[in-house]
């Protein structure tokens, strides 16, 4: 078996030495023997390459495809995220906006009526234990605010101060259905009751059996012994209808309020007034009337046939 071996080994040594001499004597005699086969090897792959790219390169482009959607994915989420904190900003910016407006015309009211306030944000609306319609705002008795203190905004009442903790006081909205208070037409010293109605609209009964009221008078706080719980003069809403039924001892009708009391973002609450009774003077005043257009025609020339 060891003599076998040994035979194969030679003759393995005999083949390679005997090939190699034969391929250097090709090459010395101008054969590129290396170049041919090289050559003839990628002319029969080369239809082989072609049909492998073919069909490797669709899966290719799946892959890049696949790739591109993932970065686009990524691109749009990020887009969305910053989109979704302009909002958010616009949103913050525009309420900002709104309680600078709203402290403004606070401040307006205050300074006509000749009234010591101190203003304060509203921080929720909402019912509480013993009442449906009310406001909480971020001003307590460090401020200086006390129960049954009078609350306005820049467009009139908006209700009174039922409690008040060191930071904080809930305010009792004149919607809500145990509020009552005295109010006087403008420009009359005609008396009523305005209750609350739980909405924006409230209901009016006049004291005096003689009363005369009619659509589009303005009503105004009558103001308390005290000015506690109301101060006289604020504007509280317009008269939008009257109940002609009779029988009636006295006249009742329905109100509108002149304070949105579900867009209130800052309002005022009455520390001090003057000793003087603002009278009429907080008269909401009428809109001006819009500038009229004219607009002329001029006919265009008639075209004769």
């Amino acid at each position: 078996m060891a003599q076998r071996g040994a035979n194969r080994t030679r003759l393995l040594l005999i083949i390679l030495l005997v090939t190699s001499l034969f391929l250097i004597t090709l090459d010395l005699r101008g054969v590129n023997i290396i170049t041919s086969v090289r050559n003839s090897t990628q002319s029969f792959l080369a239809p082989l390459q072609r049909v492998g790219s073919n069909l490797l390169s669709p899966i290719g482009r799946l892959v890049s495809d696949i790739s591109s959607i993932g970065e686009t994915r990524s691109k749009i989420n990020q887009l969305e995220e910053e989109n979704q904190q302009l909002k958010s900003e616009l949103i913050l910016n525009a309420n900002t906006v709104a309680e600078l407006q709203q402290l403004k015309s606070v401040l307006n009211l205050a300074g006509a009526a000749r009234f010591k306030v101190v203003a304060a944000r509203v921080i929720s609306k909402g019912n509480t234990a013993t009442f449906g319609e009310t406001l909480v705002i971020d001003q307590g008795t460090r401020a200086g605010i006390r129960r049954d203190m009078t609350v306005i905004s820049g467009a009139g009442l908006v209700g009174v101060i039922k409690s008040a903790t060191s930071d904080s006081a809930v305010v009792l909205l004149l919607s809500d259905p145990s509020f009552r208070m005295g109010v006087r037409v403008a420009g009359t010293q005609e008396m009523g009751i305005l209750s609350g109605q739980g909405s924006d609209s409230y209901a009016l009964q006049m004291l005096s059996a003689t009363g005369n009221i009619k659509n589009g008078d303005v009503l105004l706080a009558r103001g308390s012994s005290g000015d506690k719980p109301f101060v006289p003069g604020v504007p509280v809403g317009t008269v939008s209808h009257v109940e002609n039924s009779t029988g009636q001892l006295t006249k009742q009708g329905k109100v509108s309020g002149f304070v949105d009391l579900n867009s209130i973002g800052v309002v005022g609450i009455v520390l001090d007034r003057s000793p003087n009774d603002p009278g009429d003077s907080l008269v909401p005043r009428a809109p001006a009337p819009a500038p009229t257009v004219t607009v002329f025609v001029t006919p265009s020339p008639s075209t004769k046939g």
